[in-house]
């Protein structure tokens, strides 16, 4: 290996440290300027190249840089160029009753402050909203686009610098999508987050035909369509490489597929009926051992499918499954050898740490109510549903609590966005940030 510069060997082994190869961190790096651009940040895997967090924090949490309301909507922040973009269903002022519209919003990331939004119409006569409203799908960066999805298969293409709608399609009415999606009794709608690849913008789409499309990213023109499935389900879709060969991999109520990114055109799948379908959390894609992490909760239990690629054919075999790891709608981090996630449905959850290779549970800890969380600098900053912020490590001996301290008073589904060593969060009620550099 050629010799490395100083600033670069420390990347390579914060790369390392959370399971990405010094090959995979010199491809997949993220952008000089602090970004964020969509759905898992700068490698879709919710790990930052930001060095310099604090190592504790007072007991009060981080420096409050701002804070202001928003409408409902787990929707997640995504940030570039001192912008920050995220969406939300306004209220009507009465206690669990929503507009029927939604909003793209943008807010300058040093105030908070609105730069623009763009409202639409969106139905709530499929929706249940009892467990919070949507819209729930992350917006999606895209040099000077800005690509959005409605709760109900409105999807859009927006001039990020203004707002301006540049081109739409409806998901419903013009490929006959079903109006929701998922097998379970709670309907929330649209969830899933889009995904550029070269000129185009691929999403799970869920109708006859059209499992998943790619379109244009200039004009919106359809470039392909594939996926027989229309039990599309809110985990998102991801670019992967296997010995070279690009492969977009989304998930359906019943199994995982992949295909061609650039045509469509099938190259594998590998199936595992469910009896709820509630494949919520995205997999997780680890290229140094070509293993691909699927969790679900319910009956879905975890998985992981060992990849490998010869004489142009992919295959697709189950390594193991673990039932004691279901992860609900929280986001899997992989650090060296183990899988960490909150395990639960209804119930208690557990922060859990799964072997990657074996499966087995290396220890479990209620320490944190259901979690989500972003990885960065050797530490991993976690927000639990309940509001708590936690400053951790986490490795094969267990947990490590830094820092704690409550930062939302409102229930926190939405996974914490790290832009430089500024922390964007919210809740049902607010958007929030916080500085999680030296205090």
């Amino acid at each position: 290996m050629r010799a490395l510069n100083p600033a670069v060997a420390v990347l390579v082994l914060s790369g390392l440290l959370f399971g990405v190869s010094a090959t995979q961190t010199s491809r997949n790096s993220a952008p000089q300027s602090p970004s964020w651009l969509g759905w898992g940040g700068p490698r879709h895997n919710f790990t930052s190249d930001t060095r310099g967090l604090a190592n504790t924090w007072p007991p009060e949490g981080p420096k409050r840089l701002w804070s202001r309301p928003l409408g409902e909507g787990p929707s997640s922040v995504i940030g570039e160029g001192g912008r920050l973009y995220t969406m939300y269903r306004p209220t009507t002022g009465i206690r669990n009753t929503w507009k029927a519209e939604e909003v793209v919003i943008a807010l300058d990331a040093a105030s908070g402050k609105t730069i623009w939004e763009y409202k639409y119409p969106a139905s709530l006569d499929t929706m249940n909203f009892s467990r919070g409203a949507g819209p729930h799908s992350t917006p999606l960066i895209a040099g000077n686009r800005l690509f959005a999805a409605s709760t109900d298969k409105q999807f859009f293409a927006l001039d990020k610098l203004t707002g301006k709608l540049l081109w739409s399609h409806n998901f419903v009415k013009e490929y006959s999508a079903l109006p929701n999606q998922m097998r379970w009794a709670v309907k929330p709608g649209y969830s899933t987050s889009p995904i550029a690849y070269k000129d185009m913008v691929i999403a799970a789409v869920g109708a006859p035909e059209h499992g998943v499309m790619a379109f244009r990213q200039d004009d919106g023109r359809a470039v392909w369509s594939a996926g027989t499935f229309s039990d599309i389900v809110p985990a998102s879709p991801l670019i992967i490489s296997l010995e070279g060969e690009e492969q977009l991999v989304i998930t359906s109520g019943d199994g995982v597929h992949a295909y061609n990114p650039s045509t469509g055109k099938p190259i594998w799948e590998y199936l595992f009926p469910t009896r709820s379908g509630v494949n919520i959390s995205s997999p997780v894609w680890c290229p140094d051992d070509r293993l691909l992490f699927v969790s679900c909760a319910y009956d879905g239990g975890s998985r992981v499918l060992q990849l490998t690629r010869s004489s142009g054919r992919t295959d697709a075999k189950e390594l193991w499954f673990s039932n004691k790891m279901r992860v609900h709608f929280g986001n899997v981090l992989r650090i060296g050898d183990f899988f960490f996630g909150s395990s639960g449905d209804f119930g208690p959850s557990f922060l859990t740490a799964i072997n990657a290779r074996t499966g087995q549970v290396a220890w479990q800890d209620r320490s944190f109510a259901k979690v989500s969380f972003v990885a960065a600098d050797g530490k991993v900053i976690l927000l639990d549903e309940d509001g708590n912020l936690g400053l951790v490590t986490m490795s094969a001996e267990g947990l490590k609590i830094l820092a704690r301290a409550p930062v939302a008073t409102a229930t926190s589904w939405t996974v914490p966005t790290l832009i430089g060593t500024t922390l964007f969060l919210r809740d049902r009620v607010n958007v929030v940030a916080l500085g999680v550099g030296p205090q």
